[in-house]
């Protein structure tokens, strides 16, 4: 996506209207979309025990791209041969960011694992950027993640920390690409297209992972919430926000992340942070909104109020 949209969703860059109005309405739904997700990937760990992490990506996945199907009813013919190698990439890029995600928080806390994941977006806008102001947010990112160092990534879990750089690395892939399919495909087609692909990419893992447990209706209704809260509600309630707000302004909002992540962590898995990996978050968070700022000014388009 544009520089300015690094955080943006799949698929609505691409039709946000040139004209929004920003409000409190707006704001609202931008936090509901993020408590959804953030809630969401809690409920995916409650499912781990039962289904393992690829059997919980697996069903995140193929519910999320049915559902999508059954209401985007996408086209399949009149698409060259660079708008179906884009919906693969992307379709690959969802694969590799939730099974690598959710591997991560298996082993350490949500808030922080979203922290580091959202480095990865974080790099590609210094990157694209190109300003001296972008380095020095990326400086401040840095050094969160060193304050986070200070508590010892071994406590944190290697494989972990690991986990989410790579979540984060694939989420960057995620955004070149979901501008792609956007410019290609009308609607969320290439969403739906893409998602179907993530889907039948992790079944395989999955059902090794899970078994006919994943049919268990108790799994199948756990699976369902995951699928609506993670991917479903927060996209439905972006887009319409992204109709009432500057793109820059949304960007700000969902550098948010890693502090709901924290919240949904300690409400639900009881999952509680130090000051020290609190303060590195704040860090992140802090260097993720100033890296926007820069990029809108960059791309010629302030914020409007």
């Amino acid at each position: 996506m544009p520089v300015t949209e690094t955080l943006l969703p799949a698929s609505s860059a691409a039709e946000a209207p040139p004209q929004r109005r920003g409000g409190v309405a707006a704001v609202g739904l931008v936090l509901g979309g993020a408590l959804s997700v953030q809630f969401g990937s809690a409920v995916a760990t409650l499912l781990f025990p039962r289904t393992g992490v690829a059997g919980a990506v697996t069903l995140r996945l193929t519910i999320a791209a049915l559902l999508l199907l059954v209401v985007c009813r996408p086209r399949l013919r009149g698409h060259d041969r660079s708008a179906w190698l884009a919906a693969g990439g992307f379709g690959l890029a969802l694969a590799g960011m939730n099974s690598l995600f959710y591997q991560a928080i298996e082993r350490i806390p949500l808030g922080l694992a979203v922290t580091l994941e959202v480095l990865g977006p974080l790099a590609l806008s210094v990157f694209s950027a190109r300003r001296l102001a972008s380095w020095g947010w990326a400086g401040l990112a840095l050094a969160g993640v060193a304050l986070l160092g200070q508590g010892g990534f071994d406590r944190l879990n290697p494989a972990g920390v690991a986990f989410a750089f790579g979540a984060g690395a694939m989420w960057a892939a995620y955004i070149v690409l979901s501008a792609r399919v956007g410019g290609r495909f009308p609607g969320a087609d290439g969403l739906a297209l893409a998602l179907t692909l993530a889907a039948l990419v992790t079944l395989p893992l999955g059902i090794i992972d899970g078994g006919a447990v994943l049919l268990d209706p108790q799994v199948l209704a756990l699976g369902t919430a995951l699928a609506v809260l993670a991917s479903g509600l927060p996209y439905t309630l972006e887009l319409l926000a992204l109709r009432r707000m500057p793109t820059a302004t949304f960007a700000v909002l969902m550098s948010l992340g890693p502090a709901v992540a924290t919240l949904a962590g300690w409400l639900v898995l009881r999952q509680a942070l130090t000051l020290l990996e609190c303060a590195a978050i704040v860090l992140v968070i802090a260097a993720s909104i100033g890296a926007v700022r820069v990029n809108a000014a960059a791309a010629g388009r302030p914020e409007r109020r």
